[in-house]
C-alpha cells in the first residue's frame, strides 16, 4: 500500500487531500498511468506531467522513481517564491 497525498489544484481536481492505494506500479509514471485509468477526474489532474512535481517519501524526484519499498507519493505544482 503506498499512500498518495495531492496538493493545491491537483487536490481540487481529484477532490481528495490524499488516498492510500494498491499498486502494482514500478515506477511513478506507472502509477500515474494507473491513476489516470482510474476515473475522468485523475486523467484531468494528470493531463499534463510537465504542470507537475512529485516527491518520493518527502523527497524530490521525478516520473522514472522506482516505486519499490516507498510509503508516500505526493503530487504538486512547481512551488514558485517571492
Amino acid at each position: 500500500m503506498i499512500d498518495i497525498l495531492y496538493f493545491a489544484w491537483v487536490r481540487e481536481r481529484i477532490g481528495l487531500p490524499k488516498e492510500r492505494v494498491e499498486t502494482q506500479a514500478a515506477t511513478v509514471a506507472d502509477l500515474v498511468r494507473e491513476l489516470k485509468a482510474r476515473e475522468e477526474r485523475y486523467d484531468a489532474a494528470f493531463a499534463d506531467l510537465t504542470a507537475l512535481r512529485v516527491a518520493v517519501d518527502q523527497e524530490l524526484t521525478d516520473f522514472s522513481a522506482s516505486l519499490q519499498g516507498v510509503r508516500e507519493v505526493a503530487f504538486f505544482p512547481p512551488m514558485t517564491g517571492g
